[in-house]
């Protein structure tokens, strides 16, 4: 485990409050570790995400730029299969639909 540094910031009060929530809570032992638990989150976050950007990026080099259209098809698509596994909406059908 590598030693830790101290390290002093400026953030928002209902951050502060957050995290004191958090330990008084049980869900964090400290608010620096609070804090650091935030902080590798966003370290995994944005290495997430630079590995989907080079995945698309991939993918466009291979078969030209994903345009507006197509991901407005997709979404489409998406909202039309998705199924309600939770809650009192019921699916759309496409017999409500055409009416």
């Amino acid at each position: 485990m590598s030693t830790k540094r101290r390290l002093t910031i400026t953030i928002d009060p209902e951050l502060i409050e957050a995290g004191h929530r958090a330990v008084d809570a049980g869900s964090a032992d400290s608010i620096s570790g609070w804090v650091g638990d935030a902080l590798q989150d966003k370290v995994r976050r944005d290495r997430r995400l630079a590995f989907l950007a080079a995945a698309v990026a991939d993918f466009e080099a291979e078969f030209g730029e994903i345009t507006a259209d197509e991901i407005a098809a997709q979404q489409r698509a998406d909202r039309r299969d998705a199924v309600v596994v939770r809650g009192g909406v019921r699916p759309h059908t496409r017999k409500a639909q055409s009416a």
